[in-house]
C-alpha cells in the first residue's frame, strides 16, 4: 500500500489530491474524494451569488468525515474573504497564485494558529522556496501541460527542482498527471503523492456539463492551446499565469486578437455563460490538460482515486524489476 509524508501530514490514506478549482469542483466531488482516501479541496470563488466559505465548508462536512481543503486565488482575496475562509475550519487551507507583495509568512501563521495545514501551488522554482520559508506545509509544483492557469515550464523538471530546492518540505505534483503511471513517476522524481484537476473534471460528481465531461473524454490531448482570452473577457490579471483551455470555435474565432477581446468583453463573457448554461462545448470556456488524451470515460471521482493508487503500486512492483538487471546476469 503506498503511504507516504503527505498521508501522514494531511490525514489521508492515498497520496491522491483533487485540484481545487472554484467553478469545476463542487461539494459533491470534493467529499467523493475525501471518502475515497484521498484529499478533496474546494475552490473559493469571488463574486455575487457565489457560496460562502463557511456554506461550502458546512455542505462538505455533511457529505464526509474525512479531512478536506478550501482553496483560495490569493491574488484576488482581500483579508475579509481570507479571513472568512480560514474562519470555515477546514482542515487544510490551500492557496495558488499571490502577488509578489503579499505576506505568506503572516498568512501561513495565520492558517496554522486555526489548526490548519497549508498547501501552496508554484509554478516555479523561486515561488516555491518562498513558499518553503514562508511556512507551507506542501507545496504542489504544477506544470505547464495542466488545465487552466499555469506557469511556463513543465511538470517533469519542475517537480525534480521543486523538490531539491524546498527539501524536506513534501512536495506534489501536478500539470498533466491522470493514471496510476503519473503517480509512480511522481514518486520517482521526488514528490510525495499527486494533484490532478482534468481527470476529476471527467467525473461523475463533477459539477460541469455532461457535454463538457465528455469532450474531455473525446479529446485526444493534442486539442488545447496557452490563452489569456478568458482572463481578458473576467477582467482577472492573474500574476504571471496562463490559460491552457481545449481549442473550439469560439476560442479559434478570438486566438491573436486579444485587443479586439477587450472591447468585446460584455458579449464574450455573456457568451460563454449562455454556452456553459446550456452545455455548448463549442462556443464556451473549457479548460483542460493535455493529460486529457489518457482519460476516456467518464466514472465515479472514488474509483479515480483506487485505480491511480492500485495502478502506480502495480507499477512500482512490477516496473522495477522488469528494468533492473542483476549482475550476475550480464553476459561477460
Amino acid at each position: 500500500m503506498l503511504k507516504t509524508r503527505v498521508c501522514e501530514l494531511l490525514g489521508i490514506e492515498h497520496p491522491v489530491v483533487l485540484g481545487g478549482m472554484a467553478s469545476a469542483t463542487g461539494p459533491e466531488l470534493v467529499a467523493a474524494v475525501s471518502n475515497a482516501g484521498g484529499l478533496g479541496i474546494q475552490g473559493v470563488g469571488s463574486g455575487r451569488g457565489r457560496p460562502t466559505p463557511a456554506a461550502l465548508a458546512g455542505d462538505i462536512r455533511g457529505r464526509t468525515d474525512r479531512p478536506f481543503g478550501l482553496n483560495m486565488l490569493l491574488f484576488m482575496a482581500d483579508d475579509e474573504a481570507i479571513a472568512a475562509t480560514l474562519a470555515a475550519g477546514a482542515p487544510v487551507f490551500s492557496t495558488a497564485w499571490p502577488t509578489p507583495e503579499q505576506d505568506l509568512g503572516a498568512l501561513f501563521a495565520r492558517a496554522h494558529a486555526g489548526g490548519a495545514r497549508v498547501v501552496h501551488m508554484v509554478a516555479s522554482v523561486p515561488d516555491a522556496q518562498r513558499a518553503a520559508e514562508a511556512g507551507a506545509d506542501v507545496i504542489v509544483a504544477q506544470g505547464s501541460e495542466g488545465g487552466g492557469h499555469i506557469g511556463v515550464m513543465g511538470t517533469l523538471p519542475l517537480v525534480r527542482m521543486v523538490v531539491r530546492a524546498v527539501a524536506p518540505v513534501p512536495v506534489l505534483a501536478a500539470g498533466g498527471i491522470a493514471d496510476g503511471a503519473g503517480l509512480a513517476a511522481a514518486l520517482m522524481l521526488g514528490a510525495e503523492g499527486v494533484l490532478l484537476g482534468t481527470r476529476f473534471e471527467a467525473t461523475l460528481e463533477s459539477p460541469l456539463p455532461a457535454a463538457y465531461r465528455q469532450a474531455i473524454c473525446e479529446s485526444d490531448g493534442h486539442d488545447t492551446f496557452v490563452t489569456e482570452i478568458p482572463d481578458v473577457v473576467s477582467g482577472s490579471v492573474w500574476p504571471g499565469a496562463y490559460a491552457r483551455v481545449r481549442r473550439n470555435r469560439v476560442m479559434q474565432e478570438w486566438r491573436g486578437r486579444e485587443g479586439e477581446v477587450r472591447a468585446h468583453r460584455a458579449e464574450l463573457s455573456r457568451r460563454f455563460g449562455e454556452a456553459r448554461a446550456r452545455g455548448d462545448v463549442d462556443e464556451g470556456v473549457l479548460m483542460i490538460g493535455q493529460d486529457a488524451g489518457l482519460i476516456d470515460r467518464v466514472e465515479p471521482a472514488g474509483d479515480v482515486v483506487r485505480r491511480i493508487v492500485a495502478e502506480a503500486e502495480a507499477l512500482l512492483t512490477s516496473r522495477v524489476a522488469d528494468v533492473l538487471v542483476q549482475p550476475s546476469s550480464i553476459s561477460r
